[in-house]
């Protein structure tokens, strides 16, 4: 089960053979009559628009529109996946890929300029910078459609310039590139190897006080998460007073792996349970003591981007009294996809169950409060940002699943007690992170945090005993 990775189609699909043949036996005929009828009105829709439209159709590309209609009724999260899409959303879940090794974003004049390339990476070795400009771009193998050896960046989208750049390992692309200091592009080719994108970074931001971000849930996630820990031990010879756990802008990810995120601060009790419709997806999800971090303060910052996945990591560690959470409400998302591949490679990604904290709750539309409130500083909450004024959440998207819907067993958890706004601004312009610290630094609010979360974490009756 995933926000995005299915582990085994077969035994799902049987069962939903099985229970249907066994509602056919015991329900009224009238409904597959029905069914029947709708599927006759959209053969002859479909046989009147192939021999009626003004121009000639691709049947093909009707058969999928109509799906991606089909499956857009239901909710904002269902969807198709042609087998393009389907691909990138596994290579984005493995977090590996054959290419080059860079972030990369469009420049206002169409050109596509590096961030950054992973340390590492092919690209790293070649020479390739930040805010290099990739003027052309001229692959080993001609694309389909290509009609000469180079093509400008600018007449790509970002996504072309990422499939072209991607190729078999051991490959080579030549990119001409431009910089500060050179007088015309320069060609640099790079040698395709694997890479791999680490989903978690960090840093000391004092001695002892350490920072981990973690851009998204992937395979390794949690692998990576415990790496960097132990190197910021390392770095502050053996011992961590505190840490800051950064999920802002986080979409989301493999429930596994924010189960297993949750469970690096948890010894024990649950993370979180979710209900569907059929049994398998009814479960729980607890904490083992193996494995668990020392019980140091800890705080966690969202945002409105921090979704998902993300609010499962921040809710089961709020409702548990482990950590503070600091910054402002998330997106909202309470619902668990699964991703069945179908036959000619393309997936269906479709929302089976929904999720519930610890305590009950389900953050569906309403998101995760933060115990904290602390907005980011202007110049960090553009319009383009999750905490610009145009942002969207959950309960913007069309079709989405209210609060009512989700059913929560508990009331949706007020803020602590004392919940402030920050005004004064860190040294580093990140007010968010500025105040995780200073929070980390105070005492006071863990004291209160160890006497008695305001949540206490309870056992879910209707979740199965594991």
């Amino acid at each position: 089960m995933r926000f995005g990775k299915f582990r085994l189609a077969l035994p799902f699909l049987a069962g939903a053979a099985a229970a249907t043949i066994f509602l056919g036996l015991s329900g009224p005929v009238g409904n597959a009559a029905t069914n029947y009828d709708d599927l006759s009105l959209f053969t002859n829709v479909l046989d009147l628009v192939r021999k009626g439209y003004v121009e000639p159709v691709d049947e093909h590309k009707l058969i999928q529109g109509a799906i991606r209609g089909m499956l857009a009724e239901l909710d904002p999260h269902s969807s198709y996946l042609d087998p393009e899409a389907h691909k990138e959303m596994q290579i984005d879940t493995k977090g590996e890929f054959y290419g080059l090794g860079i972030e990369i974003s469009k420049r206002q004049d169409g050109f596509v300029e590096v961030v950054s390339p992973i340390e590492g990476t092919p690209a790293a070795k070649a020479g390739i910078k930040p805010h290099d400009q990739i003027v052309s771009i001229c692959p080993d193998k001609l694309p389909q459609g290509w009609t000469e050896p180079c093509k400008l960046t600018k007449s790509m989208t970002l996504a072309d310039a990422v499939k072209v750049m991607r190729g078999p390992r051991g490959s080579k692309i030549t990119v001409n590139i431009f910089r500060e200091g050179f007088d015309r592009p320069q060609p640099i080719t790079v040698l395709r190897d694997v890479v791999k994108v680490v989903s978690v970074d960090g840093r000391l931001l004092e001695p002892g006080y350490g920072y981990v971000r973690i851009r998204a849930f992937q395979e390794r996630t949690d692998q990576d998460l415990r790496a960097k820990l132990d190197n910021l031990r390392q770095e502050s010879k053996g011992e961590l007073h505190g840490v800051v756990l950064d999920l802002r802008d986080n979409p989301g990810g493999l429930l596994d792996q924010a189960v297993r995120v949750a469970d690096t601060w948890l010894s024990d009790g649950l993370i979180v349970y979710t209900k569907g419709r059929i049994e398998s997806q009814r479960q729980e999800f607890r904490a083992r003591a193996e494995g668990t971090e020392p019980d140091y303060p800890l705080v966690v910052i969202v945002n409105g981007g921090s979704a998902s996945a993300s609010e499962i990591v921040a809710g089961a560690l709020q409702d548990q009294g482990r950590a503070l959470v600091v910054g402002t409400h998330t997106f909202g998302k309470g619902s668990v996809q699964t991703v069945y591949p179908l036959e000619d490679g393309s997936g269906l990604r479709l929302t089976t169950a929904l999720y519930y904290t610890p305590s009950g709750r389900s953050i569906q539309e309403v998101g995760i409060s933060p115990d904290i409130t602390v907005e980011a500083a202007p110049q960090l909450a553009s319009s383009d940002s999750a905490e610009g004024p145009h942002r969207i959440r959950e309960k913007d998207l069309e079709h989405h699943f209210t609060q009512e819907e989700a059913k929560p067993e508990a009331p949706a958890r007020p803020s602590e007690e004392g919940a402030e706004t920050a005004a004064g601004e860190g040294a580093s312009g990140d007010l968010q992170l500025a105040r995780a610290l200073d929070v980390l630094k105070s005492w006071t609010y863990f004291e209160r945090l160890r006497a008695g979360p305001k949540t206490a974490a309870v056992e879910n009756p209707e979740a199965p005993a594991q």
